[in-house]
């Protein structure tokens, strides 16, 4: 009797009818197959823009990717993430993994404003995109900038509402929301947009005669997004902004080329740096695109939607991280044209693209985080301390939350040095009853020595008179 040998099928392939002509989009989220991991698989009809979107919701609900594989060809879209919470555990709350497939799902729809959210991060959520105006700034850097703007918008009796800033090679860019300050409703007169738009082009001019895509102000009911949609996701609009400023460029012959959040390449310990590096699939059309840097929440995030925004699409991809905490990832692409990245200038501009896009994020000075009861002209007060202080911030993040504003900013020396530590101590320490929360994850030791503890008297009684009311964070 003849043996007869059956080919071998992989099981994942057994259910292959049922994805193609069953529901356009189908989401496993699986517990059961990875013992550290929570498995999430999507199977769709593809769209351009759909791998962004899907990890866009893995993003903003601080899920950390340890791997990923994605294939996008052929009309079809079929990725695995394996993923843990922010804690570095599987997820088991089932609110949790019910939300995420919602979310997921929802994804193939066009969102509408109601429907979207603005911005999630580790203290807060916000959705001011249809309760307020929201403002768009890019532009130069320089010391005491976001100061400038945050007093600016004070004189044009504007009330903060939630503002995020990024700067990156001396740009800068900033998303905030803003109300009338006397009826807390938005504003929607054009003249007094175009007033506020003209005022804080001022401010960003400061620095000299405006050069092309250099300072842009733009005032509106929400953020203006891709094609097909009115809203977009805040940080995905800060990326925007930077690289329509050009920050992947180095400043040149500038006073404030020193000045602003340093180089990922040239600074990360142990000797290893960002390497990017681009090479053809000729046989297959594909530009294959290889990333290794150090590991970080959101890291994927940043190279997809500088990709998207580049008009590239991504066919395949490889993402995983090492014990050692660096991050390997490969991406299969070609230009929404069709072609893949033929010419050396192409890819010497997409490779600094990518590396401005991981480096916009990492702060090298000290994160302070400040609650305080709110009122007009907080963050502005806040700001010039810093400010007087000897202190730029480099990032920002401002929300409020009911009575409560929650203020989070990096801040550097404002000659480049980072903060000293002693000194960060000797500030937390004299603030007494005020209640300042200090994260230097990011810090480095500074050599330089400082006078510290005459400025540290400075920001507590200053911080002290323009407010009475901070509050210990939760």
């Amino acid at each position: 009797m003849k043996k007869v040998c059956w080919p071998y099928f992989d099981p994942d392939f057994d259910n292959f009818p049922e994805r193609i002509y069953g529901p356009t989009c189908r989401v496993c989220i699986d517990n059961e197959s990875m013992e550290d991991y929570t498995v999430v698989k999507v199977d769709s009809v593809n769209k351009q823009g759909l791998l962004l979107e899907v990890v866009q919701v893995l993003t903003d609900m601080n899920l950390i990717i340890s791997k990923g594989y994605i294939s996008c060809d052929a009309g079809w879209f079929m990725d695995v993430f394996h993923v843990k919470d922010e804690h570095g555990k599987k997820l088991t709350d089932q609110s949790v993994i019910d939300y995420l497939h919602q979310a997921i799902n929802t994804t193939r729809e066009t969102p509408s404003p109601a429907k979207a959210k603005a911005y999630v991060n580790d203290f807060f959520e916000g959705d001011h995109t249809s309760e307020h105006t929201a403002i768009e700034m890019s532009g130069t850097d320089r010391p005491g900038l976001f100061s400038e703007i945050s007093a600016a918008l004070v004189d044009l009796h504007c009330n903060i509402v939630e503002a995020h800033a990024w700067s990156h090679n001396a740009r800068l860019a900033c998303v905030a929301y803003i109300s009338d300050q006397s009826t807390d409703t938005p504003i929607e007169d054009p003249l007094r947009l175009a007033n506020i738009e003209d005022h804080l082009t001022t401010v960003l001019r400061a620095t000299g005669p405006r050069q092309p895509n250099n300072q842009e102000v733009k005032t509106g009911g929400g953020i203006v997004a891709g094609e097909g949609t009115t809203v977009t996701n805040v940080e995905r609009r800060l990326h925007q902004l930077l690289l329509s400023v050009r920050d992947f460029d180095e400043p040149t012959g500038s006073p404030t080329t020193s000045y602003g959040s340093g180089s990922v390449s040239d600074s990360e310990e142990g000797g290893r740096k960002t390497v990017v590096s681009i090479e053809n699939c000729d046989e297959k059309g594909y530009s294959i695109v290889s990333i290794e840097c150090k590991d970080r929440p959101r890291l994927m995030f940043d190279t997809v939607c500088t990709f998207t925004d580049m008009q590239y699409v991504i066919f395949h991809a490889s993402i995983r991280s090492s014990d050692d905490g660096y991050a390997f990832q490969e991406y299969f692409i070609r230009h929404i044209d069709g072609y893949a990245l033929n010419t050396e200038s192409e890819k010497e501009r997409v490779i600094k693209c990518l590396e401005a896009a991981i480096e916009r994020r990492v702060c090298e000075g000290v994160k302070l985080q400040l609650c305080a009861e709110n009122r007009v002209g907080l963050l502005s007060d806040i700001t010039r301390i810093l400010r007087e202080n000897g202190l730029a911030v480099v990032r920002a993040d401002i929300a409020t939350q009911g009575e409560k504003a929650v203020n989070a900013f990096y801040v550097k020396d404002i000659s480049g040095n980072e903060v000293d530590m002693d000194f960060v101590e000797s500030m937390k320490k004299e603030m007494g009853p005020i209640d300042l929360e200090v994260k230097n994850d990011c810090m480095r030791p500074s050599s330089r020595e400082r006078a510290h503890f005459s400025i540290g008297d400075r920001l507590k009684s200053q911080i002290e008179r323009i407010s009475q009311n901070f509050i210990p964070i939760k």
